[in-house]
């Protein structure tokens, strides 16, 4: 694993951050080995970003020390981070998706090698070394996940980081890919390089890290040896107190079908010969939740985007039945007399596509029910009821907030995403589609959502679930169903499936549990 003889990678000493109203890190203290794979775990919020914004420089510690390879240093920017070896690999991937592989490498870094041979020997010679074999010439928007997660690890490799920040790095891959990337991060630890690794899924952080240090509310809870401690073990560290046991999955699927897409067709702007959705049927019953398996990029956000109105179809119908028990056909409606339909929607941006960060709780409430009660009374909107009810959804929900005049980006992740779930379950849709609703949440926000996607399954509401996590997808699914380059090609029983077995369905190399 590590080299005894040589210094620490990284050494964090009474690391403090303040922020108005809130102490965001306290007196943390973290030491990653050289060579190798260190995991950092907490709960969203529990301030695992603000350390790794630290340390890379894009923020600065109110105190506290930082050591690299045994030497004092102090960043004001990324680019002294970079210097210093330090690389990080974000979650939401920054790459320019007109721009070739090379392209995308070197850009910003051009006085290094050059934008021509040089460069290109150099991404080929770190390429061989690391196994992060990716085609130079080829444009970005053309590569799979795992492919533009290699292209981000060996931009920061090209800048010389002998240490790698990995901000979720699994949360997109299918389980050969995350396999694959284990596989490299073994190799590259053996040869010297070293990980810090941030995670929520700790099966993986287990298989893969060297030692886990758990941060919680802001402070370092303790570092420990994932091969000594069981996941839950890991999770209470995490959560601060016992969890409760799972709960056998109970289902009550009825046969009154809420939502029926028939023939749905969508294709790409301006090429009809490419459709993004080729005639996709599909119907989910009052009481069932309808997963979605694929690896990103082959369809499921255009399939949510068109039945939510955001795309237009270019052929196909989607009709809903509400909870009164009338049909309507929404083809031609757009997103919001969809969701005045009955349809409660969690996109799988929670930034782009719902919340205004900068904008408090109660504002948020009102976004795609201002025209519903109680946030609306008419055509006015209804300001104290908006209030009174972001209350309630802070309470049921176990939002974490200083308060409903926050504005949205002051909460971690996980809370904006119980927010939102909360405000999607109000006004009593016939139909949740939750796209996604436990990426980048702690096991304590990804528990209380599962119960509530649960309980709401229970009292009778369809949901059309689509998520990268396939845990996730089998233990919550009734029925699932695999998409591939835009079309519905297989099905799979929840109750017997693998996650080996869907991750080939979803790559087109096995069946997954039966063909549809």
């Amino acid at each position: 694993m590590d080299d005894t003889s040589a210094p620490p990678a990284v050494v964090l000493t009474g690391i403090t951050k303040r922020f108005p109203g809130v102490v965001a890190n306290h007196d943390i203290r973290l030491t990653v080995l050289a060579g190798e794979v260190h995991a950092l775990c907490g709960e969203n919020g529990a301030g695992k970003s603000t350390l790794m914004k630290i340390l890379y420089g894009m923020q600065q510690p109110d105190e506290g020390t930082i050591e690299v390879d045994g030497k004092p240093v102090r960043f004001r920017s990324p680019s002294d981070a970079i210097r210093a070896g330090i690389g990080m690999v974000h979650q939401h991937f920054m790459l320019a998706d007109n721009l070739t592989v090379l392209e995308n490498v070197v850009l910003g870094a051009e006085a290094l090698h050059g934008i021509g041979g040089r460069a290109r020997a150099r991404i080929a010679e770190l390429a061989g070394r690391t196994g992060l074999s990716v085609d130079p010439d080829v444009l970005v928007e053309r590569l799979g996940v795992a492919d533009r997660q290699r292209v981000e690890i060996l931009k920061v490799l090209y800048r010389g980081a002998r240490t790698v920040i990995l901000d979720e790095p699994t949360a997109v891959l299918v389980p050969q890919e995350v396999d694959e990337l284990f596989a490299t991060l073994r190799s590259m630890r053996d040869q010297g390089f070293t990980f810090l690794f941030i995670s929520h899924k700790l099966d993986e952080v287990r298989a893969i890290a060297d030692r886990v240090t758990v941060i919680r509310r802001g402070t370092t809870v303790g570092t420990t040896d994932p091969t000594t401690v069981t996941s839950r073990q890991l999770a209470e560290m995490m959560v601060g107190s016992e969890l409760p046991s799972p709960q056998v999955k109970h289902t009550d699927v009825t046969t009154r079908t809420v939502l029926a897409v028939t023939g749905l067709r969508l294709c790409a702007a301006g090429d009809s010969s490419r459709p993004l959705l080729d005639d996709i049927d599909l119907a989910v019953h009052a009481g069932e939740i309808m997963g979605i398996a694929g690896v990103e990029g082959n369809g499921q956000t255009e399939l949510v985007e068109t039945i939510m109105g955001i795309r237009r179809a270019d052929s196909g119908t989607v009709r809903l039945t509400g909870s009164g028990g009338a049909t309507r056909d929404l083809t031609g409606l757009g997103t919001l007399r969809r969701r005045e339909a009955g349809i409660g929607y969690v996109p799988e941006d929670r930034h782009r596509h719902g919340l205004l960060l900068t904008q408090s709780l109660w504002f948020n409430r009102i976004l795609g029910f201002q025209t519903r009660k109680p946030v609306a009374r008419g055509r006015w909107l209804d300001v104290p009821g908006a209030r009174d009810d972001t209350s309630r959804i802070v309470a049921q929900f176990d939002v974490r907030t200083p308060g409903i005049d926050v504005p949205a980006a002051a909460l971690s992740g996980g809370n904006q995403q119980k927010f939102i779930v909360g405000r999607e379950l109000s006004g009593d849709p016939a139909l949740l589609i939750a796209s996604h609703p436990t990426r980048g949440v702690d096991v304590g926000a990804q528990a209380m959502i599962w119960e509530q996607i649960k309980q709401a399954r229970a009292d009778g509401l369809a949901v059309l679930l689509v998520s990268a996590d396939l845990d996730e997808l089998i233990g919550l699914s009734d029925t699932i169903k695999v998409m591939l380059r835009g079309r519905l090609v297989a099905d799979a029983d929840p109750a017997t499936v693998t996650t080996e077995e869907l991750g080939c369905a979803m790559t087109g190399t096995g069946a997954g549990g039966g063909g549809s």
